[in-house]
């Protein structure tokens, strides 16, 4: 096989990793976030000074999906994994449907700073709302709109356009604790029909992936044909 590979790899659910299921599976998301950032980790690592290369995503507790450049390491008593070749033919105006899992990010320039500070586009949104119950009220808008918003700049930068109407739902703020303190971010969940208008572009895009958090289940956008 050459060029990018798909995976769906599954937990076996014979009795020893059973066993391990609270551990490897937790219940609480962040606590399976930092496990499921472990356990897809082994499946590609292959020496201590290996860089991420691959994205992932959870589809459900204890099955993810990958998109590499390399083949998964063989690790049968853990996982059943499926590989197979992702090599999309396609061309300017093609219409998809896709999903995408990211942690969409806005870069704000603070005055005197060399660099933009990077926000969370929905708390950015909603950081002139005052806080409590009109804070509450005016979220759901705010994640759609932003959402939008951000998902039609990526278009923009990487070779396609949403069509109207995208979904934008599931915002949650995934808290991982690590050795430097709590790594916290955004998750917002995309879903839709969108147009390719620079086939090469959204191809390297597709392999690179979308927003931040890509080492943490985000970033890998999933396509099929449009009906």
């Amino acid at each position: 096989m050459t060029g990018l590979l798909l995976t769906r790899a599954t937990l076996r659910r014979d009795a020893p990793v059973a066993a391990l299921a609270p551990l490897l599976v937790p219940e609480v998301q962040s606590a399976r976030a930092s496990a499921a950032h472990r356990l897809i980790w082994a499946l590609f690592s292959d020496g201590p000074d290996r860089l991420r290369d691959f994205l992932w995503r959870e589809e459900a507790p204890g099955r993810f999906l990958a998109l590499s450049g390399r083949p998964p390491n063989a690790l049968p008593d853990i996982f059943d994994t499926e590989t197979k070749d992702f090599a999309p033919e396609l061309s300017a105006g093609d219409r998809l449907g896709f999903a995408l899992r990211a942690n969409p990010v806005i870069a704000i320039k603070e005055p005197g700073a060399t660099r933009g500070k990077r926000h969370d586009v929905v708390m950015h949104a909603l950081h002139t709302v005052p806080k409590g119950e009109e804070r509450r009220e005016a979220r759901p808008d705010a994640v759609i709109d932003a959402g939008r918003r951000w998902l039609a700049r990526q278009g923009e930068a990487h070779g396609f356009r949403p069509e109207a109407g995208v979904a934008v739902d599931g915002y949650e703020t995934v808290r991982i604790p690590r050795p430097g303190g709590l790594l916290r971010f955004g998750q917002l969940d995309f879903q839709g029909v969108l147009t390719v208008t620079d086939p090469p572009r959204f191809l390297s895009a597709l392999a690179g992936g979308f927003g931040r958090s890509r080492a943490f289940g985000c970033g890998l956008m999933l396509i099929r044909r449009a009906r």
